[in-house]
């Protein structure tokens, strides 16, 4: 039997990405100002949901890695912002014990990429009231219902906990946000911050480049085209 045929999967592929080049000139001195534009850009072209991402995190001492896909839901001058269950849920279990953190965004229609890598950083209740007001009722039930990643009997155990918070917030429309569920921040740092750029170019010669800083704090980035 050939090496092809032990393999499960096999897929070699032959694609050439030729959409288009980048150079450093084309890019803003602030990789949240240049993930704007790419983003921007992203919902015109049209991609589909473009605040699609790929969330991952490592916990201690194991180092064991889990990633999961989320949404952005949220671009401020210090990082990228996405909504969780930060009581029970297995990112939060993780962040616990190590608040680094890494998103990758996949353009695929635009044959772009963004990867992120910072350290988390939790909102103020006043900050994620604001989204969680934005939710339609059912998704603001929801959070105060699930104990998100537990194991549970059957759905029916769910459908319970479902039923305690219609209860608990019975003829309530301002329901507050749960103590224990909000908003989660990437902020970039210079440890393994990697805001990488890639456009199309034949035989997988991509244009790639990283923004480092040396702190969070720091406003200077450093830019530098990265060997694909």
């Amino acid at each position: 039997m050939s090496a092809a045929k032990e393999k499960l999967i096999f897929a070699p592929k032959n694609d050439q990405y030729t959409t288009s080049t980048l150079s450093s000139s084309d890019l803003s001195p602030s990789p949240l100002s240049q993930f704007h534009t790419w983003y921007t850009a992203a919902q015109s072209h049209p991609t589909y949901q473009p605040e699609t991402a790929t969330l991952s995190t490592a916990r201690l001492p194991s180092g064991r890695v889990s990633a999961r896909t989320v949404y952005l839901k949220e671009l401020d001058a210090r990082g990228f912002v996405v909504y969780s269950n930060w009581a029970t849920s297995k990112k939060a279990a993780d962040i616990a014990s190590n608040p680094r953190a890494a998103l990758t965004f996949h353009w695929r229609e635009m044959e772009r990429q963004v990867r992120v890598e910072g350290v988390t950083e939790r909102l103020t209740e006043e900050e994620s009231q604001v989204y969680f007001d934005t939710r339609i009722r059912g998704s603001r039930i929801g959070a105060w219902a699930s104990r998100q990643s537990q194991g549970i009997e059957g759905r029916e155990v769910l459908e319970g906990w479902v039923e305690e918070a219609e209860e608990r917030f019975k003829g309530v429309e301002e329901i507050p946000v749960p103590p224990f569920w909000g908003g989660s921040r990437v902020v970039p740092d210079y440890v393994e911050f990697w805001f990488i750029l890639q456009q199309g170019r034949p035989s997988r010669l991509h244009d790639r480049f990283a923004y480092t800083r040396d702190s969070i704090d720091s406003d200077t980035w450093k830019v530098q085209r990265l060997s694909p």
